[in-house]
């Protein structure tokens, strides 16, 4: 007797992948948290907690990133799927390098450039992380 299973494979995310996605939104968030704390105190060292913050979520992004670009390459008939998460991914990787270079003015010319490009990032980031983890989840078939 052959058993043959009929269901279909449905793209995951890595749990690497999920993990990377999640810590590019949360640092994305901290970043804004501390311009925003810059903004209430002008304490200098608050922009530059915001400028690591961004600088590493953009390390974790582009990491996630380029998982989702070789996602993109190898699944063939899923490609729809992850072109709209490769692409916000995208384009969340490129607001956020511009916000690095605008928080890598001095303290006193950030304002309020870099706050509102922190707000843009964290919205993107948030869906793009929700898009990630609602419509591939996280793990693999069994």
């Amino acid at each position: 007797m052959i058993v043959s299973d009929t269901r279909l494979h449905q793209p995951r995310l890595h749990p690497i992948h999920g993990v990377l996605l999640a810590g590019t939104f949360v640092l994305f968030f901290i970043g804004l948290l501390s311009d925003l704390a810059y903004m209430s105190s002008y304490q200098i060292q608050w922009s530059n907690f915001a400028s690591w913050l961004i600088a590493a979520g953009l390390l974790f992004g582009g990491l996630s990133l380029l998982w989702a670009i070789i996602n993109l390459i190898r699944a063939v008939e899923h490609g729809r799927q992850f072109v709209l998460y490769t692409a916000l991914l995208l384009a969340l990787w490129v607001l956020g390098f511009i916000n690095a270079l605008i928080h890598a003015r001095d303290a006193w010319a950030v304002m309020p450039t870099g706050l509102i490009l922190s707000v843009i990032g964290v919205l993107l980031a948030g869906v793009t992380t929700w898009l990630g983890f609602a419509k591939f989840g996280v793990g693999g078939v069994r």
